[in-house]
């Protein structure tokens, strides 16, 4: 029987994580005992907040947390979600509009596939986050690319209504919206976001906005969730989060979808076949999370606002690269288009993912290439690592990157 044969097509087309892989690559070479610094991972380098940890301690030795518990979430974590939301962003919204998901990923597969029918168009700004595009094609749905480089207008990969609307089919269903974004750190304006909401509104398309970052803002930038700025576009939007990064829960596996009765009840009865309930530990390790102070998150914005001045200054020293400054989340997303096609030891990269290639066998620094999120051209690498190491990998590449001629 030939692999053709033996899987699917619809699994056999999905790609793998490019990021997880990269951070692999960088761990089974870590194991090796070779000096790999990995800039790849999109997860903080601090510890869960020990006030989390010790809930989880303690839900472990109940035994109510021994047992199944409803698949859209415990309650005590949707009213938990409920009143954060209205908190940090102002939304208003019940229970019954929030379905607890096994992380952030099952949250955008959930919606989208609650939303989508085969054919249906998703606008994707481009760059993007590497799961995005994947889920939207298992959901039988069809990314559609609209892409925004470092020199684009209205700023550095922000899309504009203008490219929107051109993108804009009679199969368009949905438009995913993420701001502070992964892979570019690059935020939204609030006019803009309320321009988007507006089209959008217009034109019947559904918004599903990804706010997962929305606590990691730098110099004094806002991302406002978009059914605030427009009220009017809440029934056609769903508003994904989850706890991995705002509390260095990356591993703990709690995420959430919110949106119209309708959509969350349909994602509810797919996820109660799919997984069933998040891990119930979980869940009581994100209520106190969210029920908790936001001091750690502060703690930990302060390194990452030193890390990313210093790994944009040092991306900017290296010639034939263009490093815009991110005002949000921990990534820096460098155009390297001035290095290809340059000769370094030997060796001529013509896209990013050989220029990738070349860093870490040259000088073992693992960074993402532009590919996994849109066009070639680009290099993501995450500050969310130590200053020690940020510094010596972001100077390592620069000194190889010195000999390009």
């Amino acid at each position: 029987m030939s692999e053709q044969t033996r899987i699917s097509t619809r699994i056999g087309s999905i790609a793998e994580s490019a990021t997880l892989a990269v951070d692999a690559k960088a761990k089974a070479l870590k194991a090796e005992g070779r000096p790999v610094i990995g800039f790849g991972a999109g997860e903080p380098d601090f510890p869960t907040p020990d006030y989390i940890v010790q809930a989880a301690v303690e839900a472990c030795s109940d035994p109510v947390n021994h047992r199944y518990s409803p698949a859209g979430g415990l309650p005590a974590l949707k009213a938990a979600i409920v009143a954060k939301t209205r908190r940090d962003s102002g939304y208003a919204v019940e229970p019954a509009d929030v379905l607890v998901t096994n992380g952030g990923k099952q949250a955008v597969y959930n919606t989208f596939a609650a939303l989508l029918d085969p054919g249906d168009e998703v606008i994707l700004p481009t760059p993007y986050w590497t799961t995005y595009p994947e889920a939207i094609r298992l959901a039988g749905g069809v990314p559609v690319e609209v892409f925004a480089g470092a020199d684009a207008e209205p700023g550095a990969y922000l899309v504009g209504v203008e490219q929107l609307e051109a993108a804009r089919t009679e199969k368009t269903k949905a438009l995913l919206f993420c701001s502070p974004s992964n892979p570019t750190g690059a935020v939204y304006p609030t006019e803009q976001v309320e321009a988007i909401g507006r089209w959008a509104l217009e034109h019947g398309i559904w918004v599903v906005t990804d706010e997962i970052y929305e606590h990691l803002l730098y110099d004094g930038a806002q991302a406002p969730s978009m059914p605030v700025v427009v009220p009017e576009l809440a029934d056609t939007c769903v508003v994904l989060n989850g706890v991995a990064k705002t509390y260095a829960m990356t591993g703990w596996r709690v995420g959430w979808m919110i949106g119209p009765k309708d959509v969350i009840k349909a994602a509810t009865n797919l996820q109660s076949h799919a997984t069933s309930n998040v891990a119930n530990v979980s869940q009581r390790a994100a209520i106190a999370a969210l029920e908790g102070s936001l001091d750690a998150v502060e703690e930990m914005k302060v390194a990452f606002d030193r890390r990313r001045r210093l790994m944009v200054d040092m991306l900017n020293e290296i010639d034939g690269v263009e490093c815009p400054v991110p005002q949000g989340a921990f990534y820096a997303y460098p155009s390297v288009e001035g290095v290809l096609g340059r000769t370094i030891r030997g060796r001529t990269p013509q896209t990013s993912v050989e220029l990738a290639a070349l860093i870490l066998e040259e000088v073992e620094v693992a960074v993402v290439p532009g590919e996994a999120f849109g066009p070639s051209g680009y290099l993501r690498l995450s500050y969310a690592l130590g200053d020690d190491d940020l510094k010596e990998g972001v100077g390592r590449i620069q000194a190889l990157l010195a000999e390009a001629r």
